[in-house]
């Protein structure tokens, strides 16, 4: 399968997942993208259309902790990070959008970093 199938292909699972799922201000959802090199998350209501909160592996507060942001260990700490920033804003569920990626390596550590941290999804 080459790259431009691949990206199709992602953006169609994307459309499927967000046809269900959409974030309120008493359950934001908690969207995950991932790049070769770094991995980024913010929580967004979609009612009032707007951006809580956000983290990525380029995060100064976590720049010292991730020399690389495309590994499984950057992606938990940044799930880690996100999942205290909720929890300070009176977030403890949140919808879970991955995004059309797969459910699996970084997009799972992100996952099972927010969950350590406190959040319920």
């Amino acid at each position: 399968m080459d790259t431009k199938q691949k990206a199709v292909s992602r953006l169609k699972r994307k459309k499927r997942i967000r046809k269900k799922i959409s974030g309120t201000i008493e359950r934001p959802r908690l969207c995950v993208f991932k790049s070769l090199k770094n991995i980024y998350v913010q929580l967004i209501d979609d009612t009032n259309q707007k951006v809580l909160t956000g983290a990525s592996s380029l995060t100064k507060e976590l720049a010292a902790d991730i020399k690389y942001g495309g590994n499984v260990e950057s992606a938990k700490k940044v799930g880690q990070f996100i999942g205290r920033k909720a929890l300070e804003l009176g977030v403890q569920e949140v919808l879970f959008d991955r995004n059309g990626f797969k459910y699996h390596g970084r997009v799972k550590a992100l996952a099972d970093g927010a969950r350590e941290a406190g959040l319920v999804f």
